[in-house]
């Protein structure tokens, strides 16, 4: 039996390694064979780390040079036909269904649970054919053993990977994922036969989907899957967990099951702890996660102790793990020395939790947490701002605005624009050039006057550009923002920013999360100059950019001193004094996009309402004293918003623009059955792919839209912002997109 354990941990490098080598195959500048040994040499390190920290079960699998549920779907052979007839190698397929091809498009992205991570959709139909596909599984095992590691090979669990799953588009209405239970749990039979043959003794299989509401029938399909798995002859023991919430019913399913362990979210689902209690004495090893996957705060050992006994008491084989994947934290905060020295002695990244996970199995052995049981320190007084505080105490919520009818009429007079307005979503390609500029600026190799101008001549670049295209609505590009996030959270006092403490968004993309510790206030302007100078360079519109206070929040680490209601009000109060100044200043449209609103979502529909409430009540804090001719609009993005579509129309903003392009424009039926009755832009083409749509694809898109949706209140734009793209990708997309929203608007017309 193992005492202490993780269930993931960073497969990127400290250095983002692994960004680079992928971009670097895709541009041609590194083969297969680079791409293949720079990701043998992170998982050497990945294993070797934790092997030499102290671990005694440590897990194989978790890397991938892409996503997890994309690689569940290839060990499976669950390949689209689309990708599998271009006749491509094993890697350039895997990477087709990521990226899509100058012909084909790629899977759909969307989020994973309640995270900042992104999935790829696998897309199945009755006619798909499973069959197991260990290659990868058996060789991460094997290569871990040659290093002495005997590791403990993660799989995503067959259950979980049906319930992402989406039917392909071609599948008649009646046919639902689940109904290839039956045949998966045999291909993952031969898995686990694979992987026991290897010489594997324990796989993880993770079933994170049943921490949400599950129905009676997708209950019965886990208890199914587990009952028959447990029977394959010769198995290796099998650890089945849950994260990102608790189990709940789930987990009396599989108590009842001969699985041997589980692993459950004590941090997310603290009552699942006592649900143990209700099954004592439990049979299987239970990993208690009590340490934090996703936050950077150090644990309150004295608490976590403190479930790990009633967690024993129910239990007689107990092991300490991590409530989640530690994929979500950055990995070393030994990489942070700048960081002032009250807030560092308070953090935890991948490496340090888990110092963290063996100290509280020591203690679990021992009978007492080493080296103490002392809870965590209280905030510094000094991260207490008692003016905001007091200015919102004394702040009515609410948006205040007039209603949209009249918003709507005062916007149309003094905007003027056609039917169909084409725009972007904001941020345009972050050129080599851009990029060196801010390096230089950091570097102090050129000073601020120097960036200053290099950022308005590349303004300057794009507002031309866009003039050139034929675009209604401008934007100024962004150049100066290294992140939609981070570039605020850098002006705002109550943040820190870290130097090297990279996360994983998806695929390559990967994040430096703001630390929001202390009271949020904004000493001065943030966009203005920027956004002011390029209006003052076109007479069309230039929007103003912002990013919403649930965003900051959910791309943040953030504090947990106090509710994230009253953190989030925090951040809405410092934007909309932002929108103020952008309005004085001459600004007609402001952007203060949302793309994490669906992100933040609780797993159980019982917490919805408390957590839409605030996130609601934040964004209208943050724009409800925009004057009605002023426009706000928002954008959403790279999730499924049935959940939350009666939000959305709360939010009050005057046009919100929406990822579509992916799931087919099925967020239009969303708002078309609530009645949503305000402008929307639904994203015609998909970002994330280099492949340049053709406009008769954009106009198929846009004739969806305005059956859905009236011309009218129908805008024409991107599904996302550009700045990961490059122009030659970039200007053929945007004009292929004018030109199919002329072509639409004349049928209107017409």
């Amino acid at each position: 039996m193992f005492t202490s354990t993780v269930t993931g941990y960073p497969r990127i490098g400290g250095d983002r390694e692994l960004k680079k080598a992928v971009e670097g195959y895709w541009a041609g500048r590194l083969d297969a064979d680079s791409l293949r040994r720079t990701a043998r040499g992170l998982r050497a390190e990945v294993w070797t780390t934790l092997r030499d920290a102290g671990l005694d079960a440590v897990p194989s699998g978790t890397f991938s040079l892409y996503d997890q549920v994309l690689d569940a779907a290839v060990a499976v052979d669950a390949v689209p036909p689309r990708f599998a007839a271009l006749g491509l190698s094993p890697l350039d397929t895997y990477f087709a269904m990521a990226r899509g091809t100058a012909e084909i498009a790629p899977l759909e992205l969307t989020k994973w649970f309640d995270t900042n991570y992104h999935y790829l959709v696998p897309e199945l139909g009755p006619d798909t054919v499973f069959t197991a596909r260990p290659e990868k599984a058996v060789d991460e095992y094997r290569e871990a053993l040659a290093l002495g590691v005997d590791t403990r090979p993660v799989l995503l669990g067959p259950v979980t990977f049906l319930l992402l799953a989406k039917p392909a588009a071609d599948t008649p209405d009646r046919f639902g994922t689940l109904e290839l239970l039956d045949s998966l749990v045999d291909c993952y039979a031969g898995l686990l036969s694979a992987l026991a043959e290897a010489g594997a003794g324990w796989v993880q299989l993770d079933e994170p989907a049943f921490t949400a509401d599950r129905t009676e029938a997708e209950l019965r399909a886990l208890d199914r899957a587990y009952r028959r798995l447990a029977a394959v002859p010769g198995r290796p023991k099998l650890l089945v967990t849950g994260s990102y919430g608790e189990l709940g019913p789930a987990l009396d399913v599989l108590l009842a099951t001969p699985v041997d362990g589980l692993g459950v979210d004590l941090v997310s689902g603290p009552a699942d702890a006592a649900r143990l209690t209700r099954h004592a004495p439990v049979a299987p090893l239970i990993v208690a996660g009590v340490v934090d996957g996703r936050n950077v705060w150090r644990t309150d050992l004295a608490a976590a102790d403190d479930l790990l006994a009633t967690v024993r008491a129910a239990a007689g084989r107990v092991a300490v793990g991590t409530s989640c994947s530690l994929l979500h934290v950055p990995v070393d905060l030994g990489a942070e020395p700048d960081l002032d020295p009250a807030l560092r002695g308070r953090l935890a990244f991948a490496r340090q939790k888990v110092d963290e996970v063996v100290t509280l199995a020591a203690g679990l052995r021992d009978g007492a947490v080493a080296p103490s049981r002392a809870a965590r320190p209280q905030p510094p007084a000094g991260w207490h701002d008692p003016t905001v505080r007091a200015r919102l105490a004394a702040l009515r919520y609410g948006n205040g605005r007039a209603p949209y009818a009249d918003r709507a009429r005062a916007q149309a007079a003094a905007l003027a624009l056609p039917v169909l307005p084409t725009t972007t979503i904001g941020s345009f390609p972050q050129t080599r050039e851009v990029r060196a500029a801010r390096a230089d600026l950091v570097a102090a190799r050129i000073d601020d006057a120097t960036y200053r101008e290099r950022m308005r001549a590349e303004i300057a670049s794009v507002v031309r550009l866009q003039e050139k295209l034929g675009l209604d609505v401008l934007v100024h590009g962004e150049p100066e923002r290294n992140d939609m996030v981070q570039y605020f959270a850098e002006q705002l006092d109550g943040f820190a920013a870290t130097a090297r403490g990279w996360v994983q968004s998806y695929g390559s993309r990967c994040v430096r999360p703001p630390i929001l510790y202390g009271d949020v206030t904004r000493p001065e302007p943030m966009t203005v100059e920027w956004t002011s100078y390029a209006q003052s360079l076109t007479d069309l519109p230039v929007k103003g950019m912002l990013t919403g206070p649930v965003t900051i929040l959910a791309w943040s680490f953030v504090r947990t001193d106090q509710p994230l209601a009253d953190t989030a009000a925090q951040v809405a109060l410092a934007l909309r004094d932002e929108v103020a100044d952008l309005e004085a200043a001459g600004t007609a449209i402001i952007q203060v996009d949302e793309p994490a609103l669906r992100e933040l979502l609780p797993p159980r529909r019982r917490d919805h309402p408390g957590y839409l409430d605030w996130a609601v009540a934040a964004f209208r804090l943050a724009t409800g004293g925009a004057a009605p001719a002023t426009a706000i609009h928002t954008h959403l993005c790279y999730s499924e918003f049935g959940e939350v579509i009666d939000a959305i129309a709360d939010l009050d903003a005057d046009v919100t623009s929406i990822e579509a392009s992916r799931s087919q424009m099925e967020v239009l039926a969303d708002l078309a059955a609530a009645g949503y009755a305000r402008g929307v832009g639904p994203g015609v083409y998909d970002i994330h792919s280099p492949r340049v749509p053709e406009v008769g694809e954009m106009v198929a898109a846009l004739r969806a839209a305005v059956r859905a949706v009236p011309a009218e209140r129908v805008w024409a734009n991107p599904d996302c912002g550009l700045k990961a793209r490059g122009y030659a990708e970039v200007e053929p997309a945007l004009a292929a997109l004018v030109a199919a929203a002329r072509t639409v608007r004349a049928e209107h017309a017409g």
